[in-house]
Parts: C-alpha cells; structure tokens; sequence
C-alpha cells in the first residue's frame, strides 16, 4: 500500500497542479483579450452591426429575429447577439461591452484546450496548447472583436473534443460517461449552429473521416447519428421555427441561401474571386496566409509537417483530420478571408504542443515575446488609431449638441458605425439619403441633423442659416479604404421658432 501510495502521489500532485490553472488561465486570458479594447472604436462594417442589432434587441423586448436601423438584419444566428445583450445589461451599452463577450469566448476556448490536452499522456500538452492558441495572431485580433467568430470556434472546438472522447472511450463501464459527451456533442453542434450557421458542422465530418480511416464503422453506434441530428436540430428548431415563420421563410433564404451557398460560389463585399482563373490563383490562399495568421508558432509549421509525415498515431490522425477538414472546405469556398480557418486553430496547437513537445526553450521564448508585443500593441495602437475614425470624431465634436427628439439622415457616407455611435443619442432611425434629397430632408419641420461628405455639404448648403450648426472630421474609412472628410449639418429645435 505504501508503494501505491508513493505512485499516486504524483499524480495527485499533478492534477492539483492543474485544477490551480484553471482559473489563472481563464482569468488570465480574459484580462489579455479585453486590453484596449475600450479605446478601439468599433471597426466597420461588422462590429457595429453586430452591437446595434443586439442593442435593437432589448429596444425591442425581440430575441427571435435580429433587427438593425428598423430592418432585418438575416446575415447571422441570433447567439452572438445574446451574448452581447446580457454584455449590455450587465456593464451598459459601449464598445468595451460589444467586446466582452469575444474575450470570455476566447478564454473558454483557451480552457478546452487546456482540459482536452490534459488527457493527453503528457501533462504539459494542454497548457501549453492553450498558450499556442491565445497567442496566435488572428486569436488576438478576433477575441478583440464584437463579431460571432470566437463563438463558432468555441462550440466547434467542444464538438470535437466531445467526438474524440466518444471514439476513444471504449469500455462498457464508463456508459454514463459516454452519454454525457454524446449530449456535449450535440448540443455544440447547435450552439455553433447558433452562432455561425452549417459551418459549425464540420466536426460530423472529421467524425465521419475518423470511422473511415480507421474502417471501424462500429463507431456509429457511439455517436447515434439519427437520435443526435434530431436532438441537434430540435435545439436548433427552438429559435428557427419562430425565426422563419416571422420572416415568412426569408431567415432560410438570406442567412443560408445567400450567406452560406451564395458565399461558397461567389464573392461577396470583394473578398475573393469572381471569376474562375482568380479563383484557381487563390486556391492556396489559406496555405500562405497561415503564416501570418498563426504567427509567432507558424515558423514551427514545417517542422511539425515532417515530424507528422514520419509519424503519427489515432490522435494525431483525428486532430490533423478535423484542421484539414476546415482548410479544404474554406479552400474550396469562393470568399475569402484570413480568419475564416480560425477554428482550426485549437486542433492546430494540440499538434505543435503533441508533437513540438521538446521545442520548449522556443515555445517559452515565442510566448514571452508575443505577450509582450502584444500587450504593448493593445495599450498604444487602438488610442492612435482613434484619431483616424471619423464617425467617432465627428460623434464626439457633436455629441453635446444632440437630442433624442432628432431625426438622422446620411447622404453617401452611410457605414454602419453612424447608427451605433449617434443611435446611442437620438431614438429614431437612420435616413439613408441621394444627395438632391438632403437640402429637402434639412427643410422638414423639426430638429434633425444630416452626415455627408464635406465637398457635398459645400454643395448643397453654401449658405444655411445662422442657427444652423456644422461639425466636420477628418479620417479613414476601413471598410473601404480610402480618406474619408464629413461634414455633419445639424438644425435644432428653436430654428423653428424664426
């Protein structure tokens, strides 16, 4: 007895050792990602849409059908929404708070990993594929983000470690065990589904490339493939059913027609290729930009591809399985974007912190290096790009000047930003307006304000009232990059009275 004792002695230790990083990590990851956060406005053209509709949400007492400037807004799931409604109400409407919900997904993320690892034979896999996650470039930029990324790859990460613990717990005496991963294993299937769509899926496949690889259809039997889909898809039913009633079916036909098969043949917003020779050309699109997204560990990318090529057992097969599944279907999709491979990421850093395990000196120094770099670029970057925002210059200089009773209109200039920022002072809509239509929207009886770009507000009001007030700003727009001046016109309540 002494002897087992003294053997399970380390073992204890060692898993004390780990229940004590759980909350280091996830706190720790929390307080990283949210740095600077505050002084970044929110990026056109998807971080305020995402922050208004959700903001639309409790204006509107309506968590079923998303709504953004008084119009449907069928792009995404509704999850990602949800998140920043309960954000809202707990810290109030902000772009810190539209934020939030992107880091506490990328700590949960970090702390799958970590757990998953951990049931690996070496004990350091785990947390040091948490690190190699949380410090991979594009983990830093979308935690950052007030988008449904982090989400999707949270819910894809759980799915497939949920997929990997049913294949691999074989013996009849954990049956509880495997029923409680066979329900985290649809119901990640549906959250995903929530946050992002059938992209969230893919671990069925890389489950279906398991079976086949290893010629072990009796792995079926595990996953309860019909029983699964119909629990996956009743969760899912909760919200689609009154979501498509409500739209009269237009939630299925923009979210998954256009946004799902309309992006997979087509360019949308310009990020691709429209014709079939630059699609060819981009084919290895995200076999060259992973060195930059995945970066500092990406150098390793090589090394591992050798190593892997050499040898490899079942684990490595399914997580190499599940990261190509998404580098294929991401390939063959016809828009493109670098972080569209994020879920990747966790399968990817399992793999270098498996296989990589002896590069410890280089993973200790890339870690050091990163954090430091990074936290340097969240404290500097985001209060000097500030400057270049417009809309948020303009919203500042203006600010003091508005009332909830005003009407906004833009003319040209009409990125989604406007309504998030000046929304958060005027309770109508945003007027989207032609140019010959903006002296006639200034006329109409009331206080209202008008944003155009400066050289037409030169051209439609070279001579407004006295009691008119102007406020102009200078900047870049992103989401198109090009220089942007704005000129914002703006007729208050007593202008009436003359």
């Amino acid at each position: 007895m002494g002897a087992r004792l003294k053997l399970a002695t380390p073992i204890h230790r060692q898993r004390s050792g780990n229940v004590r990083r759980y909350p280091l990590l996830f706190f720790g990851c929390l307080v990283f990602h949210t740095i600077g956060t505050w002084s970044l406005p929110l990026i056109d053209r998807d971080e305020p849409r995402f922050a208004e509709a959700s903001r639309e949400m409790i204006q509107r007492g309506d968590y079923v059908v998303p709504h953004f400037n008084n119009q449907l807004r069928l792009d995404k799931p509704p999850l990602a929404y949800w998140a920043q409604v309960a954000s809202f109400k707990i810290l109030g409407e902000s772009d810190f708070a539209a934020r939030f919900p992107s880091a506490v997904a990328a700590a949960l993320v970090a702390l799958s990993i970590f757990t998953w690892g951990n049931r690996f034979s070496d004990a350091r896999v785990g947390w040091w594929a948490a690190i190699i996650f949380t410090l991979s470039l594009q983990t830093f930029l979308h935690a950052k983000a007030a988008v449904a990324d982090m989400w999707l790859v949270l819910f894809m990460t759980v799915a497939h470690w949920a997929g990997y613990e049913l294949i691999e717990n074989r013996e009849s005496r954990i049956e509880n065990r495997k029923r409680t991963w066979w329900w985290i294993f649809y119901l990640s299937l549906a959250l995903g589904f929530l946050a992002k769509g059938p992209i969230a899926w893919t671990p069925l496949l890389t489950i279906a490339f398991t079976m086949l690889f290893a010629r072990d259809l009796s792995l079926a039997r595990r996953f309860k493939f019909i029983r699964g889909t119909v629990l996956m898809l009743g969760l899912i039913a909760l919200w689609a059913a009154p979501a498509l009633l409500r739209t009269h079916g237009e939630f299925l036909t923009i979210g998954i027609g256009r946004h799902v098969i309309g992006r997979s043949f087509a360019a949308m917003e310009g990020h691709g290729a429209n014709s079939l020779g630059i699609y060819l050309l981009l084919l290895p699109f995200y076999f060259v930009t992973i060195f930059v997204s995945f970066f500092p560990w990406s150098v390793k990318l090589p090394l591992l591809v050798r190593r892997l090529w050499s040898e490899r057992d079942k684990i490595d097969n399914y997580l190499l399985a599940g990261a190509a599944i998404i580098f294929l279907i991401f390939t063959l999709v016809a828009t493109k974007l670098p972080h569209y491979i994020l879920p990747a990421f966790p399968l990817l850093a399992l793999l270098l912190a498996r296989r990589l395990i002896d590069q410890q000196k280089f993973f200790t120094r890339a870690a050091i290096a990163a954090v430091c770099l990074y936290v340097v670029v969240a404290f500097v970057v985001p209060p000097l790009a500030a400057r270049f925002f417009p809309v948020t210059q303009l919203y500042d200089a203006a600010r003091d000047s508005l009332r909830p009773e005003m009407e906004l209109g833009a003319a040209t200039f009409e990125e989604p930003s406007l309504v998030w920022y000046f929304r958060g002072r005027v309770n109508g809509w945003m007027s989207s307006l032609r140019p010959p239509s903006a002296m006639e929207f200034m006329q109409r009886p009331g206080p209202r304000f008008l944003i155009l770009p400066t050289k037409l507000a030169q051209e439609h009001f070279p001579n407004s009232p006295r009691d008119w007030i102007t406020f102009s700003a200078r900047g870049f727009n992103l989401a198109k990059g090009e220089n942007v001046d704005l000129t914002l016109v703006l007729k208050q309540r007593d202008s009436l009275k003359r």
